[in-house]
């Protein structure tokens, strides 16, 4: 069980037991579901494809698995169908229940959301997450939030079991603000440790004396020293593994194509988050990078030449 102090003390607090819906159980939300139940929880779970997930009672519908809920909570790919899920249960959810959405989507609907929820009596708080799939597993995701205090508090024992960290970011729409944010500048910055090395190569300095003179000095990243996309340099990492995808390029394509969004809609001059954006966009439509860890952006560079 994952993180199980915080599991003795929901228990403690009378947390425990509480009837949870949870709505979109692919890669990221079947683990997220499986350590809510192991903890103790009683999680009904609806997905369009998924038919089973550990621990999951599942439902034939979303409006079943939210029926009578005390926390909904969804993960799901856009912000067009996190809209159409809200829309659909947000009308039969209990008065005073909290709608919990980890999704990472447009700062727009997030907000949408949340004046839908307060319409509906229920409690909104937008939190997506950072940690990939293998957070989602071992239960350390950190999670951005946005919504009311009361909401969040309501959230944090949820966030003391499927996550390490939680933060309270703002008021509704603030927690995908900062997940954007924090994402363009991880996509700039992989690409920058990608150029990096493959102009290491080229000057013939070895990749693990890079590695230990940027690691330590004023170049250094969560790119370089957390998550080195050159295999066998540093901290095991999807490098490692062929870039199997820890986060897949399409992934950060769509992260970077909402904080462009973001930017446009506030007239934000975000020239590098443009660029990375452009470069992610070739790199998964057009050099075969869907389904690769975006850190495979290395191998794309250094085959190519000055252009």
């Amino acid at each position: 069980m994952p993180l199980g102090k915080n599991a003795l003390k929901l228990e403690e607090t009378g947390m425990a037991h509480t009837k949870i819906g949870f709505i979109g159980l692919g890669n990221m939300g079947a683990p997220m579901a499986a350590n809510l139940a192991k903890a103790g929880h009683s999680i009904t779970g609806f997905d369009m494809t998924v038919q089973a997930a550990d621990g999951v009672t599942m439902a034939a519908s979303a409006q079943e698995a939210a029926r009578d809920a005390d926390i909904v909570v969804t993960m799901l790919p856009n912000g067009d169908i996190l809209r159409a899920v809200a829309a659909d249960i947000m009308p039969i959810m209990t008065s005073g229940a909290l709608f919990l959405d980890c999704s990472t989507v447009d700062v727009d609907s997030a907000r949408t959301v949340a004046d839908l929820a307060m319409i509906h009596g229920v409690a909104s708080v937008d939190a997506p997450v950072s940690g990939g799939v293998g957070g989602a597993a071992a239960g350390t995701l950190t999670f951005m939030a946005g919504g009311p205090e009361d909401g969040f508090a309501k959230a944090q024992p949820l966030f003391d079991i499927m996550g390490q960290k939680a933060v309270h970011c703002g008021a509704a729409g603030a927690g995908q603000a900062a997940k954007i944010c924090n994402n363009m500048i991880l996509g700039a910055t992989m690409i920058a440790t990608c150029e990096a090395f493959a102009l290491a190569d080229k000057l013939g300095l070895d990749r693990a004396r890079m590695y230990d003179v940027v690691s330590t000095s004023s170049g250094s990243s969560w790119s370089m020293n957390a998550y080195c996309p050159a295999p066998g340099v540093g901290p095991s990492s999807p490098a490692d593994n062929d870039y199997q995808p820890g986060f897949a390029a399409e992934l950060m394509l769509k992260d970077l194509g909402l904080s462009q969004q973001a930017a446009q809609a506030v007239d934000a001059d975000t020239p590098m988050g443009a660029r990375a954006l452009e470069l992610y966009k070739q790199f998964v439509e057009n050099e075969d990078g869907r389904g690769k860890d975006f850190s495979a952006m290395l191998p794309r560079l250094s085959e190519r030449g000055h252009s």
